[in-house]
């Protein structure tokens, strides 16, 4: 079996050399990279896409770096990404950053010394210092990144302002909104358009504004207490599908009847609001476009081009399912 100190030997260079050169730390010339990467392609010590991947820094693998992966919006988000990029020859490194800045720099750290030939990354917290000498293509997926690079979304403006016309339309007088992360972007824009709407009906109220942090359970305890002090409310709007389903669940603890007592609308459009019972009516962001178009924006980094600005967000489509009731 092939050991590392043979490479070493056969390319007349230390151990210490070899493994720098396989795990890209530390200072080693071009000339004595060569001799290690050929060195490991006639012994074979390590597969020969990986030994090219070492030299010519191609890898044919692209890094997917997500903010929840417990949240279902993003493995169905993934899937769809890993089989657009799968078309194409590649593979995905898939991180979970848990939306803290020091774990997404770690991830971009790794990616980078694995060779990746791109990254697409869902993030509210790159900064472009945080890729000051980032050299590879770099692609924003679900939430704008401004000038650092281009960026695929949806207009969660216009899906927001679309809800909450649903909801009024629907005879809702006293809509509620279960928000996500101040910090989060797409969050904002949900909340500006539940607003904006809610103030253009003269209905706008602070206090039917409540915290749900993207997960089910915080909207569960903020909608069980909105239901308990202002049990007028008619309607509730969720920033996202999980939230909503943490609503469904305090309404049914409540003894409110969805969508008889209370109407219920979510956003994402992720499979499991076709799932539950009733069937969650939900702004629908189209994954496989998004995930489409991002990947496209990667190859088109990946082959040289220079292009930093975003497309024309995608459009989030009204799905009519049984926890709203029927316009007829």
């Amino acid at each position: 079996m092939t050991t590392i100190k043979d490479v070493a030997k056969l390319a007349d260079v230390s151990v210490a050399t070899v493994s720098r050169v396989l795990n890209n730390n530390g200072y080693v010339n071009e000339d004595t990279k060569k001799k290690v990467v050929e060195a490991m392609e006639e012994l074979k010590y390590k597969p020969n896409s990986v030994a090219r991947s070492l030299f010519k820094k191609e890898s044919n693998t692209v890094g997917l770096i997500v903010p929840d992966i417990m949240n279902p919006f993003f493995p169905e988000l993934a899937r769809v990404v890993e089989d657009i990029m799968n078309d194409h020859g590649y593979t995905i490194i898939l991180c979970n950053s848990d939306e803290n800045p020091e774990k997404e720099a770690h991830y971009l750290d790794v990616l980078k010394r694995k060779y990746v030939d791109g990254v697409l990354i869902v993030t509210n917290t790159l900064e472009r210092r945080h890729i000051a000498d980032w050299e590879l293509p770099l692609v924003g997926l679900d939430r704008p990144l401004g000038d650092i690079a281009p960026s695929v979304y949806s207009d969660n403006f216009q899906g927001a302002c679309e809800a909450v016309t649903y909801l009024t339309e629907l005879g809702c007088r006293h809509i509620a909104h279960i928000r996500g992360p101040h910090q989060i972007t797409n969050a904002q824009q949900r909340f500006a358009g539940y607003k904006q709407m809610m103030e253009e009906v003269g209905a706008y109220r602070e206090e039917l504004v409540a915290d749900g942090d993207y997960h089910w359970e915080a909207a569960e305890k903020a909608a069980t207490s909105l239901l308990k002090e202002h049990p007028y409310v008619d309607g509730i709007f969720a920033g996202n599908d999980v939230m909503a389903f943490g609503v469904m669940k305090a309404a049914a603890k409540a003894g409110r009847s969805i969508p008889e007592d209370l109407q219920v609308i979510g956003f994402d459009g992720i499979l499991l609001s076709e799932m539950m019972s009733p069937g969650l009516t939900t702004m629908t962001q189209p994954m496989y476009n998004m995930g489409k178009k991002a990947s496209e924006l990667l190859f088109e980094l990946i082959r040289g081009s220079d292009s930093t600005s975003d497309p024309e967000p995608f459009r989030a489509k009204l799905l009519e399912r049984n926890s709203t009731r029927n316009k007829s």
